[in-house]
């Protein structure tokens, strides 16, 4: 069969009837020549085609701008494709993010979609949904840099660190804003998700568990290879976060200090900041990055 069954990223024209195929929704395209279609408009398509060359694969490795959409805003297809997956079937599991996929299929999915390049397979035939969060999870922390980039890592602790509410809001505000647009786009959209997820409350994870999980993933340290030293000083003496003293991961929730890491307090203060905020990184064509 020619044909190859897949879910679209972007919304892009049917080459038969030229009306727009919607972001997430079926399509097939032609092994042969590329040509994108809907399912209904497959027995249309013209024949005979020629071959044209094959998207290139994105690299194993890189940076987030290697792995970015060319057009605003700058969200990588993966990122988008596992969210609205998860946003999907996922807002009714217990321990989103939290619960690990299993090792073997998260490693062989996140191949499959690198490999893949810009048309990339359907995530719908993954049964275990914990499994579309461990690529999404994979995909970020094997990025050579974390989001918030080694570069202005200090900032976003020292920014999250400030005691006054209001100023700590304004210091965020300003280092986000000095992101790359590949970065701060993405890191919009990822806090716009995070906030759907903690307010489900099938998945009992809130703002705090969310910044326990996505903490090491999405600032991580100041460089590749952290010192111990370092390590220790991205645990903060006391606690800023009002609500981080109950843990919520010890059996009856346990009420003793568990001091999170700096880098999970960055996180639960970016998810603090207005929706609002993040929104308009996305500007009008968030509409193609979110399901309908």
């Amino acid at each position: 069969d020619p044909a190859l069954p897949l879910q679209v990223i972007r919304p892009e024209p049917c080459g038969v009837c030229g009306s727009r195929i919607r972001f997430g929704k079926a399509a097939v395209k032609c092994r042969q020549c590329q040509l994108l279609l809907h399912p209904k408009c497959r027995e249309q398509c013209p024949s005979p085609c020629a071959p044209r060359p094959r998207h290139h694969a994105w690299p194993c490795e890189g940076v987030l701008a290697d792995f970015a959409s060319p057009t605003p805003p700058l969200v990588p297809a993966l990122v988008v494709q596992c969210v609205t997956e998860v946003e999907t079937r996922g807002l009714t599991e217990t321990g989103l993010y939290r619960v690990p996929g299993a090792e073997q299929l998260v490693r062989e999915w996140k191949r499959r979609l690198l490999q893949a390049g810009g048309a990339l397979p359907a995530l719908s035939s993954v049964a275990d949904i914990h499994v579309v969060c461990g690529v999404l999870k994979d995909f970020l922390r094997g990025l050579k840099e974390p989001l918030v980039t080694f570069s202005l890592h200090p900032a976003f602790l020292r920014a999250a660190d400030i005691p006054d509410d209001a100023a700590c809001g304004t210091a965020l505000r300003h280092v986000v804003s000095k992101l790359p647009p590949a970065n701060r786009d993405t890191l919009a959209f990822l806090m716009l998700h995070l906030l759907r997820v903690s307010r489900s409350p099938d998945c009992k994870m809130d703002v705090f568990n969310l910044s326990r999980v996505f903490g090491p993933t999405l600032v991580g340290h100041g460089s590749a290879n952290p010192t111990p030293l370092a390590i220790m000083e991205d645990t903060p003496r006391q606690c800023k976060v009002r609500g981080f003293l109950r843990c919520g991961l010890c059996p009856g929730h346990c009420w003793h200090p568990h001091p999170p890491s700096l880098p999970a307090q960055v996180v639960a203060q970016l998810l603090s900041l207005p929706p609002n905020f993040w929104r308009g990184f996305l500007g009008p064509e968030q509409e193609n990055l979110v399901p309908v």
